[in-house]
Parts: structure tokens; C-alpha cells; sequence
């Protein structure tokens, strides 16, 4: 199949001197998932002028091959090389110096999406994509319109949480979320195998991270809830800049290590403006299920000392217990599979915190 993508490349020029794209060395990142297929267009420094049609050409020839059904093209540029410096550069550290929308890329708003909720972890393991599809599902029981976004391309578990198992559709050029559990719901998982590693370099990660947040037909929604990639890397950054968020949810363990990195995470929101609604303390005190005994395994408390030495608001502590992670397996999250439990309920009052926040956030904006 890969050969006879390229083979269908060869008819798609690019550039002045009419030479295919394949030639060109500018095809790479070939990926096949059964029906689907996956590939990056590399463009020359600053060449920008004609790569929507060439997208779109070489979309259509590998769509025309016999038993291809999904064709998604990530197009990826390079910046001319900078001279070196001779000094590193330094931060600024001018209380005066401009941030927020002044500093960031041109940020556009998702058609019908009133808000737009950022989950984020400073480190992977600690429960975010967990806490996003209840957090999300708890929003949805206050009779909010609500869709879930999977922003972490290189482990997309999404999918498993919600026992998806179905592919998305395209209709006119746009991918048609999945319908789960009133949730409209997009992954890079629905697009390969679960098991398949995503093999790719920054500048393809963001790109395929942004066609999903604008060209997803979400429909019309109160609140987008975006699970986060784990960490403060480029994709993290990208999104906080061109996404126009309401808020940002931060998901932590109590132990040290764990708050130290969801403390930089914090700060990075901080630092391009986004709103910082609160923390969440998950895998806060083990339940013993024989005996009932608290063990605080992870520690207790520390992310809810942690919330107040930066200021922000302590939004609750989920424990860890094993109702939550037998549902999570299941694909059967533990505010659909138990939504008048005792654990539906710490996240069912964690969203009504949260969507009482980005009230607020809109009303000081207005």
C-alpha cells in the first residue's frame, strides 16, 4: 500500500520547476491503519504560496486508491536557519513586558464552541485522562453541551476510557466526532491501531494537533474539554497560544515530585495568560476495600497546600480506588457506570466548580 501511495504522488508537483512531490524528497511518515492512510508533506523553508491545493490534490490522488477510505496529509514547514548568536539569549525580566494576547499567534475561535477547557499535567501517570473524561461527563449532567478533544497524540488513551472502538467519519473535508455518552469525542486513536506508536517529529504532532481542533465538525457546545499532552513541550505551547482557552485544569498526585512538575505547568499558563481555575488533587487516599483503612500512598494534602501557596483555587481530591480504575478498563467511566456513587460525586462537584469558574472568567472578560 505504501508503494502505491508514492506511486500516486508522483502525479502531484510543487513549486515553479514542476517537480513531483516524491522526487522532491518532500513525502515522509507513511502510515497505513487498514482504510486509513497517513503521511507528511515536508515544505521548503518559507514556502507557504499553493500547499492548500497541493494538500488537497494529494489527498484526492491517494483517496482514489482501491480500498482507501480515510486520507489525512499533515503538512509540515521548516524556518529558515537563524544565525547563531554569539551570547545565548536571555529571558527577559521586565515587570513591564507584554504577554498574554499581545505575544501570541493569531488565535481564532472554534466555530460553536463557547469555551474552551484545558486538563493538563505537568507529568504523565498521574490520572489526567481519567479525570478529563469524568471531569467532561460531569459537565455534561449540568445539562452543558460538551465535547472531549484528545490532545495527546503520542498516547491517546482516550478511546479506551470511553469504549470507543468505532472510526470517525468525513463529511465535506471535516471529521465528524464520535457520540458517546452525550459526549462528542475526538482521538488520534480512532485513527490507528491502538497498539501502533505515533512516530513523528514536533512540527507534525502540532500540525495534526491543530487540523483536529479545526477541522472537527464539534457542532454547537458550551464547553470543549482538552485533555492535554503531559508536560510543557512545544505542542503544550501551541496550544495554550492558538487555541483560545477559558480556563486550565491542573491534575496532580500529592507526592513531591509530582507537584513539582504540575507547578511548571502552572507557570505556563500563567506566563501566555490562560486562566488557571485550579488543581485537582487525583489518587489523593487509597480505600482498602477488605478492611476500609485509609493508606495516603501517594501522601495526602500536598496539592491542596500547593494550590494555596500559588493562589489558586483547590478544586477537590478524587481517591484512589478500584471502582475508578475497573470502569476506566471498561470503557464504562465511573460517572456513567455509578453516577449517583460516592466518586460520581467528587467529580460531578469538581465540574460544578469549574463551570461556576469559567462563568465568572466570561463575565470579567465582558
Amino acid at each position: 500500500m505504501k508503494d502505491k501511495v508514492l506511486e500516486k504522488l508522483k502525479g502531484v508537483v510543487y513549486g515553479p520547476d514542476g517537480v513531483d512531490i516524491v522526487s522532491a524528497g518532500m513525502v515522509s511518515d507513511i502510515v497505513v491503519q487498514g482504510s486509513k492512510v497517513i503521511f507528511s508533506i515536508s515544505l521548503p523553508p518559507g514556502a507557504n504560496e499553493g500547499a492548500g491545493g497541493m494538500q488537497k490534490e494529494a489527498e484526492e490522488a491517494v483517496a482514489a486508491i482501491d480500498g482507501v477510505e480515510t486520507v489525512l496529509v499533515v503538512l509540515t514547514a521548516e524556518k529558515p536557519a537563524e544565525p547563531r548568536a554569539k551570547e545565548a539569549p536571555k529571558l527577559s525580566s521586565k515587570p513591564d513586558r507584554p504577554v498574554g494576547p499581545d505575544m501570541r499567534p493569531a488565535a481564532g475561535a472554534i466555530p460553536g464552541v463557547k469555551a474552551v477547557l484545558a486538563v493538563a499535567s505537568g507529568k504523565g501517570g498521574v490520572g489526567k485522562s481519567t479525570t478529563s473524561v469524568n471531569l467532561a461527563l460531569g459537565l455534561r449532567a449540568l445539562g452543558l453541551k460538551v465535547g472531549l478533544l484528545d490532545a495527546d497524540i503520542y498516547g491517546p488513551s482516550i478511546p479506551r476510557l470511553m469504549g470507543i472502538t468505532e472510526r470517525p467519519n468525513i463529511v465535506n473535508d471535516r471529521i465528524v466526532p464520535i457520540d458517546q455518552y452525550g459526549l462528542k469525542v475526538m482521538s488520534m486513536g480512532f485513527l490507528m491501531d491502538e497498539e501502533s506508536p505515533v512516530i513523528w517529529r514536533g512540527p507534525m504532532v502540532v500540525s495534526a494537533l491543530m487540523q483536529m481542533v479545526r477541522e472537527v465538525e464539534w457542532g454547537e457546545l458550551d464547553v470543549l474539554v482538552l485533555d492535554m499532552p503531559p508536560g510543557t513541550g512545544d505542542a503544550q505551547l501551541t496550544l495554550a497560544q492558538q487555541v483560545p482557552l477559558a480556563g486550565s485544569v491542573i491534575v496532580s498526585t500529592p507526592q513531591d515530585l509530582a507537584l513539582i512538575d504540575a507547578r511548571k505547568g502552572l507557570k505556563m499558563f500563567k506566563q501566555v495568560d490562560v486562566p488557571i481555575l485550579g488543581i485537582i488533587e487525583n489518587m489523593s487516599t487509597f480505600i482498602c476495600p477488605h478492611c476500609g483503612e485509609k493508606s495516603d500512598i501517594f501522601g495526602h494534602g500536598g496539592a491542596q497546600e500547593e494550590a494555596a501557596k500559588l493562589g489558586v483555587m483547590f478544586l477537590g481530591a478524587v481517591p484512589l480506588h478500584m471502582d475508578i480504575r475497573h470502569y476506566s478498563d471498561e470503557g464504562t467511566p465511573v460517572v456513567i457506570a455509578e453516577p449517583d456513587g460516592v466518586h460520581a460525586k467528587v467529580y460531578k462537584t469538581i465540574a460544578m466548580k469549574v463551570a461556576a469558574l469559567m462563568g465568572e472568567a466570561g463575565d470579567d472578560e465582558e
